[in-house]
């Protein structure tokens, strides 16, 4: 299965980059075909520009500046997403990347009438997420309910593929894990992934 890893994190050094790494051992042991796109390393621009903006409800969206990025989206039969959560929601970074790749007549397609978009991801069959958060369950959970996992499994997944599985693992009190946690964590990627 051709898997595209999506890592948005500045820091190598960091819980997240060691998640990520652990993953994409794991997934490549598994037989997946596996394809790291860095973020921060690519030094992908997550802003919508004015070119962009203006052709989103054209006949064609201008993918000037995004067409290989959008080309790996649309080969992807799985995606991983590993990132940290921060103030319960996506690094800006990795929110760009959803503004600018999910674009119009590739991720989905506007209704004729502005009404619920349709989806064009069809080659897209499953999207597993790793992230961390500072917080515990209970805050994400209960006061929260969850954005980011609503976010991804709703409006994004819900709009742009059909029959897409979705699994999420999230890492709670990640700014104080010892080496043991963070073993256990990746033992559960192993067995989750």
């Amino acid at each position: 299965m051709k898997c595209l890893v999506v890592l948005a994190h500045p820091q190598t050094s960091s819980l997240c980059h060691y998640l990520g790494d652990e993953t994409i051992k794991h997934l490549t042991s598994k037989g997946y075909d596996v394809e790291v796109l860095d973020l921060y390393k690519q030094c992908f621009d997550p802003v919508l520009n004015l070119q962009e903006r203006e052709s989103y409800y054209k006949e064609t969206f201008d993918v000037s500046s995004v067409a290989s990025d959008i080309e790996q989206l649309k080969n992807a039969e799985s995606l991983v997403l590993i990132f940290p959560t921060w103030w319960f929601g996506f690094p800006a970074i990795l929110k760009g990347w959803f503004d600018r790749v999910w674009a119009p007549g590739h991720a989905y397609d506007h209704a004729d009438d502005l009404g619920a978009i349709k989806p064009r991801l069809h080659n897209l069959k499953e999207v597993k997420v790793v992230t961390m958060l500072g917080s515990p369950w209970w805050v994400d959970k209960f006061v929260l309910w969850q954005p980011v996992k609503r976010i991804l499994r709703i409006a994004l997944l819900g709009a742009c593929t059909k029959n897409c599985r979705f699994t999420m693992l999230s890492l709670y009190k990640s700014e104080d894990v010892s080496k043991e946690r963070a073993k256990q964590f990746v033992e559960k990627i192993k067995t989750t992934f």
